[in-house]
């Protein structure tokens, strides 16, 4: 993206960027510099432009869902007395494990044991989804 272009920025960030622009423009600062100020506060808090992907900085909705579950579930044995985490932690055979918190290969060895197909080609995110 060229600089000076704005395109790729979402109308939420463009309001966002013009409302604190004309804040800087209150405060006496030049309309070029409170423009400069503006859409480097806005590519501070939202990291630049509309993405699309990512660099896996954010959790996807599906693991969002199964770590609630997990919560969920753990919080319900524990008001019933029982202690999520007997052993040690993360031995791979305790059932209170996020699916988000174990690795690909402990994912893969829960979806052969449940035998769900095509497994060998899925990645960490589509296991998490297959398992859920």
């Amino acid at each position: 993206m060229p600089q000076g272009d704005k395109s790729k920025y979402t109308e939420k960030q463009k309001r966002k960027a013009e409302h604190i622009e004309e804040s800087y423009e209150s405060k006496g600062v030049s309309e070029k510099e409170a423009e400069a100020r503006a859409w480097a506060t806005v590519n501070k808090q939202s990291g630049g432009g509309e993405r699309q992907g990512g660099s896996g900085q954010k959790k996807s909705s599906t693991t969002k869902r199964a770590e609630r579950k997990d919560s969920a579930h753990r919080a319900a044995q524990a008001r019933k007395g029982d202690s999520p985490n007997k052993g040690s932690a993360r031995s791979g055979k305790s059932g209170s494990t996020a699916l988000s918190d174990m690795t690909r290969d402990e994912l893969m060895k829960k979806a052969r044991e449940r035998d769900i197909s095509g497994r060998s080609k899925m990645r960490k995110d589509e296991l998490i989804r297959a398992l859920s």
